[in-house]
């Protein structure tokens, strides 16, 4: 039996690494007609499963908030509320009336088609698992393990460390421009989004952007391929965000989800709409007041699903800075739950955790639960 297990194992391996090889991503799959679906891709029998017995009709929705209004006194103070409670309740909600043209967020999600529908000849000197690379097309991050079931899911990602690349030629012609346009209005979301948290915390406007916990971008462009065994596999295994906060644009295909109250909760596509959610790093200086959430995108028989995510984290200078629970927020009755640790430090934890697929924040505690 024991040998049987081995041979199914270093089959298992073996086709992630004939598939890594290709460099032609799932969509690579996709396009060579597969009818099913590579062992590596499945699932744990289960764990696709919604946890929930009510139906759609009976579920609460993410919130939704106009910012429409923000720079008046009494309008602020209403979405700074609804900001906090969204923060503190649900870790998600997606924002209108934002500043960002529904031009932009078109373009970038057809940037983002037209990088992953090139012939694959045009990606393949992009394709890299290395998370180094400022540029780079991917589908396993890293190398790949026993203990891994790969995500359904092709991805395109730039690194922005402090707000720039090393070169804009680095990324590809065929989405430079919508690419960099996009970032310079994620940059413009950045901040607003960093004075009405810091609000909402009930902290000066400029604190989060004093702590530069949120002066570098990691955009990721995504593409779902359309599945033929859905039942089998996930477009993005359930996870939180180890960065400070994450803005994302998607197309109206739908399937991502986030776990709220043990139910896993579709977040309905919205024309104009910027889903946001809490990092687990803003969870760690909120001493747990803002929440970072687990959440997942599904496979379909149907696509592609395309989005684009940002993901903020600190600058360059601050990588090794000690980050730890925003000492005005602390009380006797609000004792620090965490200790501090640099973004360095935790994203090291965090890749490890992710491999025995565990969760990061409990590590950095001053005191275990148990």
């Amino acid at each position: 039996m024991g040998h049987q297990q081995s041979d199914d194992l270093d089959y298992y391996i073996k086709e992630a690494e004939e598939f890594e090889a290709t460099k032609a991503g799932v969509k690579g799959l996709v396009d060579s007609g597969i009818k099913k679906i590579p062992k590596f891709f499945i699932q744990e029998s289960g764990t696709l499963s919604k946890t929930t017995s009510k139906n759609a009709m009976q579920l609460p929705q993410v919130p939704i908030i106009d910012l429409k209004g923000i720079d008046d006194g009494f309008q602020r103070a209403q979405i700074l509320e609804e900001i906090r409670e969204a923060s503190e309740n649900w870790g998600f909600f997606q924002i209108i009336n934002h500043g960002v043209s529904q031009n932009v967020m078109h373009a970038i999600l057809e940037a983002t088609r037209r990088f992953h529908e090139q012939p694959k000849e045009a990606k393949m000197e992009l394709y890299s698992p290395d998370a180094r690379q400022q540029v780079r097309f991917f589908s396993i991050n890293g190398l790949f393990r026993e203990t891994h079931c790969a995500d359904w899911r092709d991805v395109f990602a730039c690194n922005f460390l402090d707000d720039a690349l090393d070169t804009e030629a680095a990324i590809p012609e065929i989405c430079r421009n919508d690419t960099l346009d996009y970032m310079e209005n994620m940059m413009k979301v950045r901040d607003l989004l960093s004075e009405i948290l810091s609000e909402a915390l009930g902290l000066d406007k400029d604190y989060l952007d004093g702590i530069n916990c949120l002066k570098s971008e990691y955009l990721t462009c995504l593409y779902y391929p359309a599945c033929p065994e859905p039942h089998f596999t996930i477009g993005s295994h359930k996870h939180s965000d180890s960065t400070f906060m994450t803005v994302l644009v998607q197309d109206n295909m739908g399937g991502l989800q986030v776990l709220y109250q043990n139910d896993w909760i579709d977040v309905t596509p919205l024309p104009g709409a910027l889903v946001v959610n809490i990092g687990e790093l803003i969870q760690l200086i909120t001493n747990d007041k803002f929440k970072s959430v687990e959440h997942r995108v599904l496979a379909s028989y149907q696509g592609p699903r395309i989005s684009v995510g940002c993901f903020f984290y600190p600058s360059s200078q601050c990588m090794m800075k000690p980050y730890g629970p925003i000492k005005e927020l602390l009380s006797d009755s609000n004792p620090p739950i965490y200790k501090e640790v640099t973004y360095l430090e935790y994203i090291h934890q965090y890749r490890k955790m992710a491999r025995e697929q565990n969760q990061t924040l409990p590590h950095f505690k001053l005191y275990n639960d148990c």
